[in-house]
């Protein structure tokens, strides 16, 4: 028996997913289920591990989260996953190229020797067949600058500035916010474009703000996702963890909410077990113009991921497909 989201249409809708890491790919392993009108959205602040080592010797985009988004919209034939696989592999040993995944080098190659990020992931997504479109959020490296409480255990009330994604998502301190460096980086074109022409729009799962945020900071994303005519829906995590800690599914929300007060919500999807027993997260999602819906997310081996068939199915049913 096929399931309603395997079915061909006439017009799948056109949507946008914004994120990175691992979230974003679990986001995206999903929607490749639902419509083959995809583009990923991918922050560009990342400096740690190879992305940052080559961020550093060539002044470039990191391109670690791209790769992951590349990897996931892999086409479905045995070519397209032997490639993401190998772009997926890392080189061992403690020389200079340990620990540098092949991707990584790959498209960072392309971007030297093309002089355009956005031709380059393309041309790597033609290589994987890839089912949709990867594109940066901005021109530039962006790095992000977390206010952070309780780092010092002396001084438990005391507000931080850690600076530095890698910094910022491992911190024992209390996250309250982040902004970032440059304050007004310039959006792709690109991504402006396909804001204005999606039907919908997923904001989350990820690293909440490190990877989710920080698309709400580059002001021209953030007004186009406020003047969008795309329905807007924000997939929250499974459970609480490193940089939210702690924090509820409302407390998400809320932070959200906080770092682009304008911005409106079409549905808020949550698994049910996290957001069950908060009794504020209806009220949030109503205040954002949201309808709430709690699905059972989660894979049954007992890690923090979401099931891509589980959630294909709420998107499918969200979107109408």
């Amino acid at each position: 028996m096929r399931h309603r989201f395997d079915l061909a249409f006439d017009r799948l809708p056109g949507v946008t997913a914004f994120g990175g890491g691992h979230g974003l790919a679990a986001s995206l392993s999903a929607l490749r289920r639902v419509t083959d009108r995809l583009t990923a959205v991918v922050t560009v602040a990342d400096d740690g591990g190879s992305s940052g080592r080559l961020r550093a010797e060539f002044d470039c985009l990191p391109p670690g989260d791209l790769r992951m988004a590349l990897a996931a919209l892999c086409g479905d034939d045995h070519w397209g996953r032997t490639w993401a696989d190998v772009l997926q592999s890392r080189f061992g040993g403690e020389g200079a190229l340990g620990g540098h995944a092949i991707g990584n080098l790959l498209i960072a190659g392309l971007w030297e020797k093309l002089g355009d990020a956005v031709a380059g992931l393309d041309l790597v997504g033609e290589l994987l067949n890839a089912k949709g479109r990867v594109l940066p959020m901005s021109s530039v490296p962006l790095d992000i600058v977390a206010e952070v409480i309780g780092l010092d255990p002396m001084q438990p009330d005391e507000i931080s500035e850690i600076r530095g994604q890698s910094q910022a998502a491992k911190t024992s301190g209390e996250v309250r916010g982040v902004r970032l460096e440059p304050a007004d980086p310039p959006a792709r074109p690109e991504v402006l474009e396909v804001i204005a022409a999606s039907d919908f729009v997923v904001l989350g799962p990820g690293s909440w703000f490190t990877s989710v945020i920080p698309h709400l900071l580059v002001p021209e994303i953030a007004e186009a996702l406020v003047q969008t005519p795309a329905k807007r829906i924000l997939t929250l995590n499974l459970r609480p963890a490193d940089e939210t800690d702690g924090y509820s599914a409302s407390q998400h929300v809320e932070i959200l909410a906080d770092h682009a007060p304008r911005l409106r919500l079409d549905t808020i999807v949550a698994d049910a077990s996290f957001a069950r027993d908060d009794r504020h997260l209806p009220a949030y999602a109503q205040s954002l113009g949201a309808r709430l819906v709690l699905a059972d997310l989660a894979l049954r081996d007992g890690t923090p991921r979401h099931d891509p068939l589980r959630l294909a199915s709420i998107y499918a049913e969200v979107m109408g497909v």
